[in-house]
């Protein structure tokens, strides 16, 4: 007897089915039918009873007329759990949401949902009663799963639903987030008295300012060689889907991340988790084609750089994440033009792997422009 696959198995086959037909999916109706509606249905409700999911329901009051939501979780007859809707393509910083707003103050349901159906991001009402809080207390993205999303979307399955349980969950992953991000911009730009704290657990003596502008650069260099350690271990079970055979994983980036050049000030520049991620990421693409010491970030203002061989003339990509809209920066090999391609991820940079790689092939000096061939 062939055993029933488990909801981690399930969830995995819908991101596959995913990642092979989007190409085929245009528009925010098709991504409902084709990725919202079998992950409702992985969470166990059905569908097609309209007494657990409702289509397009409206608010008695407090929604514009003809305003609606795309659906709704019920349970015991009442909706728990609403779904707003977007295209696949969507980026959802940009998305527009406000009926999720209204809807949530007029009614009692306790959560929200804002999918492309590649993406889910889940809203609670922790900072006010009945007033949907203006950041997610989850993000999922069934294209880069992580261990932890399988646990946390368990929860709203119908087997497991509980509101108590989520509320005390979203508590804690949203202050959790909100630490992690504090803790990030301590350790890559330390204030006075977070570098004092840690200067102190490593120095012996006084610590003078000349002390503290020392260890401040050591500070960082640990950090990264730390976020280093945790993202190659993420990333082996994300190159492992892509199939990808025998990829060196990135060494630790206290050895290879230059100092930033030019006349920006360090102070004005803070480099985000997301952009060490995407470089990461970056860095095992290129993998199958050279060192990836050879492939370093450059961190400014305007965008994260990354370079080949520490030159600027050998850009391989930059990436624009610090704003609402993601991008990464794709350069043709010829005259170094820049384009820019829309990114609702970190792990959609895998979507331009041969771009990247093509980059990189140009920069070898066995690369022969008139083949293509690297020998």
């Amino acid at each position: 007897m062939t055993a029933t696959p488990d909801f981690a198995d399930r969830l995995r086959e819908l991101a596959t089915r995913i990642a092979a037909q989007r190409v085929n999916i245009a528009t925010e109706e098709a991504t409902k039918h084709a990725f919202v509606l079998p992950f409702i249905q992985l969470l166990g409700y059905d569908v097609f009873n309209p007494m657990e999911v409702t289509p397009e329901l409206v608010a008695d009051v407090g929604l514009k007329k003809g305003e609606k939501v795309d659906y709704a979780i019920l349970h015991d007859g009442k909706p728990s759990m609403i779904f707003e809707c977007k295209a696949h393509t969507s980026n959802l910083r940009e998305a527009e949401y406000s009926q999720l707003f209204r809807y949530f103050h007029v009614s009692n349901v306790r959560f929200s949902v804002l999918t492309n159906g590649v993406q889910y991001w889940f809203f609670t009402d922790l900072d006010a009663p009945n007033k949907m809080d203006p950041q997610p207390f989850l993000k999922v993205d069934l294209l880069g799963l992580r261990d932890g999303d399988l646990d946390e979307l368990r929860k709203f399955t119908r087997a497991q639903f509980n509101v108590d349980t989520i509320l005390s969950t979203a508590s804690e992953l949203k202050y959790v987030r909100e630490l992690k991000r504090a803790l990030a911009e301590e350790l890559l730009n330390p204030s006075e008295d977070f570098a004092r704290l840690l200067i102190g657990k490593v120095h012996q003596g006084t610590i003078t300012a000349k002390v503290r502008q020392q260890f401040i650069p050591f500070i960082s260099k640990a950090y990264q060689a730390h976020l280093s350690d945790v993202f190659s271990e993420r990333l082996k079970g994300v190159i492992g889907q892509q199939g990808a055979q025998d990829v060196a994983l990135p060494a630790a980036m206290s050895e290879t991340r230059p100092e930033a050049v030019g006349a920006e000030p360090a102070s004005l520049v803070t480099t985000t988790t997301e952009e060490y991620e995407a470089f990461l990421i970056v860095r095992a693409i290129v993998a199958s084609e050279t060192d990836v010491t050879r492939v370093v970030m450059r961190d400014v203002q305007s965008y994260c750089g990354v370079l080949f061989d520490d030159n600027n003339r050998k850009p391989v990509c930059r990436l624009y994440l610090n704003g609402k809209r993601w991008q990464v920066g794709l350069f043709d090999n010829e005259d170094r033009t820049e384009t820019r391609h829309d990114l609702t991820a970190v792990t959609d940079l895998y979507r331009h792997g041969e771009a990247l790689r093509a980059t990189v092939r140009h920069y070898l000096p066995e690369f022969h422009p008139a083949t293509g061939v690297v020998r």
